[in-house]
């Protein structure tokens, strides 16, 4: 009879291992590093695009421009890996919330930082679509030019940013209720989430807002470990 061949490897080994990972994976140390690449690639592609498509000029006097076209080409680049930290940095901020976070709070916080993310990939998806064009046979007219990048631009600086103020604001208040946060950074994001609120619409410095928070915030969750900065009050 022919013999079976063995299995090779340490099956307790790598299922150690992998639990191990999954664990890290959910630590403060992740969510921190998460923000912290989410608030650096934002920052940097609001910057890009706000240079490429300025507020006070025409929407539609970047997609001549090749300078212009390359700034919008590299913000696009950034935009999903941006995205993609964002959703790991919702996901284990819950995941360190457990029990203790409240539904209607959970709800909110994951339906408005959703959102967010969704009319980020919107806007980008609009210019880049302009891009391809530009490249093509038959590129835009200058008159979608402008419907495009007005609409990518609302996106992101109207509509956006109220969902980052509602983001900003739920967390804010479980970071004080759980004690993650300190009061200087519950101030910093009670004051964000009513500029982000209140601002007019398109206005650079209040978008820039949100993903500095993000990275206040992260900066905060590495040097504590997550662990709570003051003692709360026992809730009745």
């Amino acid at each position: 009879m022919s013999q079976q061949p063995e299995p090779t490897g340490d099956p307790h080994g790598r299922t150690m291992l992998a639990a191990t990972v999954a664990q890290e994976m959910r630590t403060p140390r992740a969510a921190g590093i998460a923000g912290v690449i989410f608030g650096v690639a934002i920052i940097a592609v609001e910057i890009l695009i706000h240079l490429a498509i300025p507020n006070d000029g025409d929407p539609a006097a970047w997609i001549d421009d090749a300078t212009r076209r390359g700034q919008l080409s590299w913000a696009l680049t950034l935009v999903p890996y941006a995205g993609i930290a964002f959703l790991w940095f919702i996901g284990v901020i819950r995941s360190r919330l457990g029990n203790r976070e409240d539904r209607l709070f959970a709800t909110t916080f994951l339906g408005s930082g959703l959102i967010f993310v969704a009319m980020l990939f919107s806007s980008a998806a609009f210019l880049g679509a302009l891009l391809v064009l530009e490249t093509g046979p038959h590129p835009a007219p200058a008159a979608e030019v402008r419907l495009f990048s007005a609409t990518a631009t609302l996106l992101l600086t109207t509509f956006g940013i109220r969902m980052a103020a509602v983001f900003t604001l739920v967390v804010t208040n479980l970071g004080r209720r759980t004690g993650i946060v300190p009061r200087w950074l519950q101030v910093v994001g009670y004051g964000s989430a009513l500029v982000l609120l209140l601002a007019p619409p398109r206005t650079f410095w209040a978008v820039v807002l949100f993903p500095v928070w993000v990275l206040l915030l992260s900066i905060q969750i590495l040097v504590a470990g997550g662990r709570p900065v003051e003692a709360q009050p026992a809730e009745t």
